[in-house]
């Protein structure tokens, strides 16, 4: 055990039950937050918790935040992972202003608030804040307007961060491309099947990734072997990013 607390937020996902899993499997307590029930995600403790609400509400916020350092126990918190996410799609003109808002909320201000909030705690513990970005915070397509303008702003948000805290509490980004998750394979419902194995030889590395790949990176960056990583945004992406698509 090394004494220490994580956060992450979204735990209920794909890529959060991983994290969890990751995280746990090291030794760290690890401390779940979702909107949605553990059902079975690997964590020391749980809190349902709405990051919209956080985000609007100054009393439940400081609630929440009560009840993360509660849930921490004897254990500093040493990593706040931010992966909670909301994917509003549509396309320029279809975009509600409750869709944006609510992807502004969760995507960019809820983590600024969570940092915010427990930035003396991280830094008790010499930890780290890591954000779980998206490929779509570079490269994009129709229809993410919302989601791609919120990660490209959490990118933003990590730079910013890492600057602002210097070396009080270390900041980094993972920016991930298609990664096997039931979010990823609902999006090809009632499709061929050769549309995923297309997606799949979009990517050079010849497939799409795990989720526990970007666990492993972002358990990576919270080590002391990281100590001197802050500001990065980095790609798991299969190279899809340095790939260039034309006719030829």
């Amino acid at each position: 055990m090394n004494d220490l607390a994580a956060v992450i937020t979204g735990s209920a996902g794909s890529i959060g039950r991983a994290l969890c899993k990751v995280f746990k499997a090291s030794g760290y307590k690890v401390i779940g937050l979702d909107i949605k029930e553990k059902n079975g995600v690997e964590t020391d403790e749980w809190l349902q918790g709405d990051l919209i609400r956080f985000v609007a509400d100054a009393e439940y916020r400081d609630e929440l935040l009560t009840a993360l350092r509660s849930a921490s126990g004897t254990s500093k918190i040493g990593v706040l992972c931010n992966n909670a996410a909301e994917q509003r799609l549509a396309r320029t003109e279809d975009v509600s202003m409750e869709d944006w808002q609510v992807s502004l909320d969760v995507n960019i201000t809820a983590p600024f608030l969570l940092a915010q909030g427990l930035v003396r705690d991280l830094e008790e513990s010499d930890g780290s804040i890591i954000n779980i970005a998206s490929i779509h915070a570079r490269l994009t397509k129709p229809g993410f307007i919302a989601y791609a303008t919120t990660k490209s702003g959490l990118i933003g948000l990590t730079r910013a961060l890492a600057v602002d805290l210097g070396g009080r509490v270390r900041v980094n980004a993972i920016c991930p491309a298609a990664i096997d998750t039931p979010m990823l394979r609902e999006g090809f419902e009632g499709r061929s099947s050769s549309d995923l194995d297309s997606l799949r030889l979009c990517h050079p590395a010849g497939r799409i990734g795990q989720p526990s790949e970007v666990a492993e990176l972002a358990l990576w960056l919270a080590s002391p072997q990281a100590s001197f990583v802050s500001g990065a945004c980095y790609e798991i992406d299969g190279a899809i990013s340095s790939r260039l698509h034309d006719p030829v």
